[in-house]
């Protein structure tokens, strides 16, 4: 079921406060990258004060820190904590998945049209071994959302081995029914590779109620961390899968530093065989830990409701002036597309955002706007303006 407005008892109120962008700035990109909070940055000062002494990182600090980062995304997206890693980029995520998942000639990967780069690539290589990739397309029609979900289902087959994609499409949040998506591919036997880079965070995701087998996140984004580290929640699936690295810390008993030269072949329990190497970072690590524990306080259920509460009004003004929309229920609150009419030429729309300050994104043929809880009706209210003034 898509869903995207849930009902709650203690709605949030704008969190500006809690960051430090300029008082001028309408800053409407989240897609592209956070802002990092004052208390987010703050770790991160305490993490390179404490790198500064080394003897202030002990042997135990490898692990400790590690493990309460992945117990709090495991929180996050609803799956044992076991069952996550630590990656450096979603490209490294998906490259795990691709590689275990030992695709022969003949079987078939669904992707979808204009899909991150990141979730595309390793997909592509496969065609060397004769994989087929069948790349459903966002259909012209009057519901697209819903067509376009109906296209994706209607593509796995019996011969779908794999199934990659988002959430939420990255260029214009087009929201996807993952619970529909992931029982037809059960249905046929084809693993469920899910970026949830652009919704973890910001859109409710329970790993329980999805069943993905596997869940690749970067953490720069709605997630509110550093760049350079991210998540990936890895099924049974994958249980005995083969890592990218061989890294010493991902091995049995790596806890043991005056041990490492006793080589182990097994590997730590869960995920962590899959864990990037220097996984941890004393700086990134604090960082992390303090973002997710912001993400969770605030709650992804009342930050999808509470930029739905931000922007549902203006966008209906938006649409009278012959902008398009994709219908509410198929779309995302935090990331959405609005499409310009003919006559409004995209430098004429780049040249007024410069000049009132306002940041969002151009991807594909859509403006991408993704608020967040740093945004309030200030900021939505001048990009309004800044549109309708365009479309007279």
């Amino acid at each position: 079921m898509l869903a995207t407005q849930p009902s709650l008892t203690c709605p949030l109120t704008c969190q500006r406060d809690a960051f430090d962008l300029p008082a001028d700035l309408h800053y409407l990109n989240g897609a592209y990258m956070s802002p990092l909070s004052k208390a987010v940055s703050a770790a991160g000062h305490e993490g390179i004060t404490r790198k500064s002494v080394p003897t202030r990182i002990t042997p135990a600090n490898f692990f400790s820190e590690v493990n309460t980062l992945k117990g709090l995304f495991a929180e996050v997206v609803n799956a044992p904590a076991k069952r996550i890693a630590l990656i450096p980029a979603v490209s490294y995520g998906i490259a795990t998945a691709v590689n275990n998942l030992h695709l022969q000639a003949g079987q078939r990967v669904v992707l979808l049209h204009e899909q991150f780069p990141s979730n595309v690539y390793a997909w592509r290589n496969l065609r060397e071994r004769g994989v087929v990739i069948d790349t459903v397309a966002a259909p012209d029609s009057h519901q697209r959302g819903q067509d376009w979900n109906e296209a994706i289902l209607e593509a796995i087959t019996p011969d779908t081995a794999a199934v990659a994609l988002g959430h939420v499409h990255w260029a214009d949040g087009t929201l996807y029914d993952l619970g529909r998506i992931s029982q037809k591919a059960r249905a046929v036997g084809a693993a469920l590779i899910v970026d949830g880079t652009q919704s973890v965070g910001a859109l409710p995701f329970d790993v329980a109620e999805i069943q993905p087998d596997a869940l690749i996140c970067a953490g720069y984004k709605w997630l509110m961390g550093p760049y350079g580290l991210g998540y990936a929640y890895f099924g049974e699936r994958f249980a005995d899968g083969v890592p990218l690295e061989d890294n010493w810390i991902a091995r049995a008993g790596s806890e043991d530093f005056s041990g490492l030269v006793n080589y182990q072949d097994a590997y730590a329990d869960g995920a962590t065989r899959f864990d990037v190497g220097e996984k941890s970072n004393p700086i990134l690590l604090p960082m992390m830990i303090e973002a997710l524990r912001e993400v969770l306080k605030r709650q992804p259920a009342r930050i999808q409701a509470y930029c739905q509460h931000l922007t549902e009004q203006p966008l209906s003004q938006l649409e009278a002036d012959g902008y398009r929309l994709e219908h509410p229920y198929y779309r995302a609150h935090h990331l959405f597309g609005i499409r310009l009419p003919q006559h409004i030429a995209l430098a004429a729309l780049k040249d007024a955002l410069h000049a009132n300050n306002i940041s969002v994104s151009v991807r594909g043929d859509a403006v991408r706007v993704s608020p967040n809880v740093y945004n309030d009706t200030d900021d939505i209210t001048a990009l309004v303006n800044v549109l309708r003034d365009l479309a007279q």
